[in-house]
């Protein structure tokens, strides 16, 4: 395969590419070619089993499919996603947990289409604009600064700064009838907000 086409396949640069492919000849792995000619990965090379205990693995496959019900569409997959990676390079006794776990998760929540453009803006750190009904089914407008999603067993929430009350929020996600990623960045860390929040509830780290 072409590098170019290796490192679009795995969204990385060209330049990371050469880089892990020559850290994994150095290594042993079978790999001819070189920049500029392309890439050929010999027949009959496997990478080394993954190591997991079954309380591991079952602590793996519980939370995959925890994440999968539970999770928006995107983050679901993407759980999936890891535990298939991990499934083919895990030796065989392993890889039959996999595919008969024995630990099941049977809820799922509904209406978590906003999750995934509230996790975006929480890595970008913008500001987001939402309608939100709260429990009375009054409705307000409001800008909010989001930094943490909470999964709780009734309701998944986001923990924000609100501009309106001035204030650290609480708003479940299932109340949010819009929302709208705007340009600006808040000013404030995502990180030093969650310790704040962390303090003022008296989480976290001691």
């Amino acid at each position: 395969m072409r590098g170019e086409d290796l490192a679009r396949e795995l969204d990385i640069s060209l330049r990371t590419l050469y880089r892990d492919i020559a850290s994994l000849q150095a290594q042993g792995a079978p790999i001819d070619g070189e920049p500029g000619l392309g890439y050929v990965l010999r027949p009959g090379f496997t990478l080394p089993p993954l190591m997991f205990t079954e309380d591991e693995v079952e602590a793996l496959m519980l939370g995959s499919h925890w994440v999968a019900e539970n999770g928006d569409p995107r983050l679901a997959q993407a759980a999936m996603d890891v535990m298939a990676k991990i499934a083919a390079v895990s030796p065989p006794d392993r890889r039959a947990q996999f595919d008969n776990p024995s630990l099941l998760v049977v809820t799922r929540s509904n209406n978590l289409t906003a999750m995934a453009p509230i996790r975006d803006a929480i890595r970008r750190e913008r500001k987001l604009a939402i309608d939100y009904r709260d429990a009375g089914s009054a409705a307000t407008q409001r800008t909010i600064w989001p930094f943490a999603v909470g999964f709780f067993d009734e309701a998944r929430i986001v923990v924000a700064w609100c501009e309106l009350r001035q204030d650290y929020r609480h708003f479940r996600i299932d109340r949010i009838a819009s929302l709208l990623e705007t340009d600006a960045r808040y000013p404030k860390r995502r990180a030093v907000m969650l310790k704040d929040w962390q303090k003022l509830m008296g989480i976290g780290p001691r």
